[in-house]
């Protein structure tokens, strides 16, 4: 399916079944969401990376208002629905003051890969450990999905965009492994070395080696 969307082009990525608040503040954009949250109709987010509009981006919907200010400024909740690809940008919409893109929406692949998805958790939990940092993802493992996941695992916004345009699960979930297997030894190997600082200068209890072979 080929359609016209009105977009929202953000320095974000944003993922199906994302919950995501904004706060929403000019004119263009509260012109768009107003007419979107009346009409019930979704509107795209495409990821704005090095001052470029992308290629491929998330549609998303309006799922509540949660608070509107005298100047008209709002603070609106949204939800990732699914991914879509611009095949070209409209900069003037005749009678409106926001943007829009000609897109369609290229088959992706959801079906779930547990196995895959626990050593995936594992290695984000040990990353987690690490950090020091505690993220609960608000569902039981079985049901994650890549997405719910990506933004826990420490990747770049270019990383996120590469994740973003994989159109298969089992392609994205390889994507954070790999990306997981190279960033868990350095944070950890930066921890060993946190620790060596800190006890530099201090009384040690160390056992020494046994001489006695």
């Amino acid at each position: 399916m080929t359609n016209f969307i009105p977009i929202f082009p953000l320095n974000i990525i944003v993922y199906p079944g994302e919950k995501l608040h904004l706060h929403i503040f000019e004119e263009r954009y509260k012109e768009l969401i107003n007419q979107c949250y009346t009409e019930h109709k979704p509107f795209g987010i495409p990821p704005v990376i090095n001052q470029k509009i992308s290629e491929v981006g998330t549609l998303v919907e309006v799922t509540g208002i949660a608070r509107v200010y005298e100047d008209g400024k709002m603070d609106i909740v949204t939800k990732g629905l699914s991914i879509f690809r611009v095949l070209e940008v409209i900069k003037s919409v005749p009678e409106k003051l926001y943007s829009g893109a000609i897109v369609n929406y290229p088959h992706n692949d959801d079906k779930k890969h547990l196995i895959m998805m626990r050593h995936v958790l594992a290695s984000i939990r040990e990353l987690h450990r690490l950090l020091k940092v505690t993220r609960d993802f608000k569902k039981p493992d079985e049901e994650l999905t890549s997405y719910d996941v990506a933004h826990h695992a420490g990747l770049s916004i270019d990383e996120e965009y590469e994740l973003l345009g994989l159109l298969r699960e089992d392609q994205r979930l390889e994507y954070i492994k790999r990306h997981l297997k190279k960033v868990i030894p350095v944070i950890a190997g930066a921890e060993n070395l946190k620790e060596k600082i800190q006890f530099n200068g201090h009384f040690r209890e160390l056992k020494g080696f046994d001489l006695d072979f």
